[in-house]
């Protein structure tokens, strides 16, 4: 079951609802019902799931309604329309008294403004939701100082916020959300206050952070490549409403309409592609069953000047040459571990476009992608790079 699941949320602002939820169904445009009304489409029929661990990032330029979205998820603004469960509870239904319960023991926040106390403590703004919760002093003190500690400002606790850069004020505020242990994350525009290298500093610690917690996470940004950084999925919003949801990837490679193809269009591909995106299928002989003829066969037949050589389980041994196994049939060799060598380069499947660039020009021999077991997955040749890097962003495995 899904986390966080919005039915056909819709926000408008103004009077007289009823009558743009009716333009809304007419397939009219925000800028009509608002010349037609005098009201403002917020978010428009927003549907969309956020599994247990994920981080969905919703992201839009200004006005777009991501910053309204996630008002409307922990019921700041009520919606116009729709629905909004958090594990199932939809939050609608819930009395001022349940509301404040979910929101203290489910959702977590943390804004673009740090809001930090100024003559208090950097344990004591840690510590300060704990408080309002009335947890005991000494128990929200412990808590506060564990989650300052994961943020790495253990040393820092007795600090007060103007003595800290923008960045640790900003992971101060981030130790305030998760000392409660929210099951939910929200964090809106949090990072787009700081300076570039501190945001770029902010991401890396998130990710981090990430990797042990796995926390649910809703991501709020305007800024692409932070989206397809810190994104499991992310959601691209236009007028107040959800034009894609997917993978960066997905995002990337398969733009849903000409605004996400136009949004993506400028994208460094190759901080997003990965190895498993621009491999192909390798040719190879089994280490056990095939000698040198046998590779020299094979490689003919195909138009290779080496083959790679694996086990019956798939994992990589090295590879042989057409020279090497030419020779080994002259001097009548069977075995082909005697002509085997092993200084091919290896790269898991997720590692980044952008680090084979240096190894793919280096190398005699293409590239193999191996599973941390050993077990080949594919390899990649230098024609399928370059291709990779094409506008389209469409990938030539043949090439």
């Amino acid at each position: 079951m899904a986390v966080v699941e919005a039915k056909n949320l819709s926000k408008i602002f103004g009077k007289n609802i009823s009558q743009s939820i009716k333009l809304l169904d007419q397939g009219m445009p925000k800028e009509e019902i608002l010349k037609k009304t005098g009201n403002t489409v917020g978010v428009n029929r927003a549907s969309f799931s956020v599994e247990e661990g994920e981080i969905f990032v919703i992201m839009g330029l200004s006005g777009s309604g991501k910053s309204t979205l996630v008002r409307l998820i922990n019921r700041l603004i009520e919606p116009s329309e729709g629905s909004i469960l958090i594990d199932g509870k939809e939050l609608a239904t819930l009395d001022k008294k349940a509301l404040r319960q979910v929101r203290r023991e489910k959702l977590g926040m943390v804004f673009q403004q740090f809001a930090l106390f100024p003559h208090r403590t950097i344990l004591q703004n840690a510590a300060f939701g704990l408080e309002v919760q009335g947890v005991d002093k000494s128990e929200r003190e412990k808590r506060a100082e564990e989650s300052l500690r994961l943020v790495g400002l253990g040393d820092y606790m007795h600090q007060k916020p103007g003595q800290l850069s923008g960045g640790m004020q900003q992971r101060v505020g981030l130790a305030r959300a998760l000392a409660n242990d929210p099951k939910v994350l929200l964090m809106d525009e949090a990072f787009s206050a700081l300076d570039p290298l501190i945001r770029k500093e902010m991401q890396d610690e998130l990710i981090d952070l990430q990797s042990s917690m796995k926390k649910t996470i809703i991501f709020i940004t305007h800024d692409l490549d932070e989206a397809l950084r810190l994104g499991d999925r992310i959601a691209l919003m236009k007028d107040g409403a959800i034009v894609q949801i997917g993978t960066p990837e997905e995002i990337l490679m398969n733009p849903a309409n000409d605004y996400v193809e136009k949004f993506v269009e400028d994208v460094d591909r190759s901080k997003i592609l990965t190895a498993s995106h621009i491999m192909k299928r390798p040719e190879t002989i089994d280490i056990e069953k095939h000698g040198p003829r046998a590779a020299l066969e094979r490689m003919r037949r195909e138009g290779i000047s080496s083959i790679l050589v694996v086990d019956e389980s798939r994992r990589l041994q090295g590879y042989v040459t057409a020279d090497d196994a030419s020779d080994a049939r002259k001097k009548e060799v069977s075995d082909i571990k005697e002509i085997l060598q092993t200084d091919i380069l290896r790269v898991s499947p997720d590692t980044p476009m952008q680090e084979i660039f240096s190894m793919i020009y280096d190398t005699p021999v293409p590239i193999a992608v191996v599973e941390d077991s050993g077990r080949l997955n594919g390899i990649i040749v230098r024609g399928a790079v370059l291709a990779a890097l094409a506008n389209d962003g469409e990938v030539n495995l043949d090439a």
